[in-house]
């Protein structure tokens, strides 16, 4: 069955599904890089911090070394001597940490960029599932993740060894040779190790990324029923909207219709179009449109127009031409005045209101 529905997905995300799942957390991200940076910044750390660290290490053991009698056995005293131990090693490592803790953040904003999500920390009957944990555990993922530590761990360790190996000669020597010697040459061995270990990682963040986005995006992919449910959805259903656009323009023609009898004259062509005009000359500065129609919507308002006794002028061309050119309740435009004024004039003369 899953296999079915991974074969119906065969289109690409649509944006909304991309911005959806990067609000529940759902994002490409590689946990090998956020490794790689943090080992990074500890080879680093390493390179460039070791003298400061070693000699610090030095100044606050040198009581230790120098006068271990003068220390105090009590329980008391060695509460004391832990806490500032504690305290005095943490502020020497304390560069170091935050160099760690800045690259990891990096890490994870350089792949996703700045995300807050609290999806994954909802709580969720199917996360406390025993029957769903059980199926986490032996997923495809869990295997794959699995077999990606594996490799990891042989990788690295044969890599570590065959740098290591043409250094082992000087184990059975450490104990004749000096100790700032013996120091130095681990600090060497430990760069080494750490620098294979980096080039190591490196390469194996990278494909872990590639991996990632791949597998990401393949989740992603959507069938091609749910681009148009989520077209629906977005766009609102066809069906819908054109039901809303009739019971609209229902509304629009009844109310348009209600104010041919406030009319003075009706235009026709004489059968296909209809225009009905207001003019009221006290108080306006020129002809309004109030109703406008071809065909059946003429014909009804001929028929309102008769009702109400308003006169109706045959003029084909002007009737088509305001038609084209006026929409409801707008004034009759400039090149247009001519033509109407002799309409209104006309049936105004034939009112008695002009002589």
């Amino acid at each position: 069955m899953a296999d079915e529905d991974d074969a119906s997905k065969t289109e690409d995300p649509t944006e909304k599904k991309l911005q959806d799942a990067r609000r529940k957390g759902q994002v490409a991200s590689s946990q090998e890089i956020k490794s790689w940076a943090i080992l990074l910044g500890g080879t680093a750390g390493l390179i460039i911090l070791a003298p400061y660290i070693a000699n610090n290490v030095r100044i606050i053991s040198r009581t230790f070394i120098e006068n271990p009698h003068a220390i105090s056995m009590d329980s008391y005293h060695l509460r004391e001597v832990f806490k500032t131990i504690t305290v005095d090693i943490g502020l020497v490592l304390a560069p170091l940490f935050l160099i760690l803790v800045i690259l990891a953040i990096a890490s994870n904003v350089g792949q996703i960029g700045l995300l807050w999500s609290t999806e994954k920390i909802k709580p969720e009957y199917k996360k406390i599932s025993i029957l769903a944990g059980v199926k986490r555990l032996f997923s495809s993922r869990t295997l794959v993740e699995f077999l990606k530590g594996i490799a990891k761990l042989v990788i690295v360790g044969v890599v570590a060894f065959g740098l290591s190996l043409p250094l082992l000669f000087d184990i059975k020597m450490i104990s004749q040779i000096d100790i700032i010697y013996t120091l130095d040459r681990i600090h060497t061995i430990a760069i080494y190790l750490t620098s294979g270990t980096v080039a190591v990682m490196t390469v194996v963040a990278i494909l872990d990324l590639v991996y990632q986005k791949s597998k990401h995006a393949k989740e992603m992919r959507m069938s091609l029923q749910e681009v148009k449910d989520e077209h629906k959805q977005s766009d609102g259903d066809p069906q819908v909207k054109a039901r809303i656009r009739k019971i609209r323009a229902e509304r629009s023609q009844n109310r348009m219709m209600a104010s041919v009898p406030d009319a003075d004259v009706v235009i026709t062509n004489p059968t296909h179009y209809s225009i009905a005009l207001e003019y009221k000359m006290e108080h306006m500065a020129a002809p309004k449109l109030v109703a406008k129609g071809v065909d059946h919507l003429a014909f009804r308002i001929r028929e309102i127009a008769e009702e109400n006794d308003i006169p109706i002028v045959e003029n084909a061309p002007l009737a088509r031409a305001l038609y084209a050119a006026v929409e409801i309740d707008q004034e009759i435009p400039s090149e247009h005045f001519n033509a109407v004024a002799e309409v209104i004039g006309f049936v105004m003369r034939m009112r008695g209101k002009l002589k």
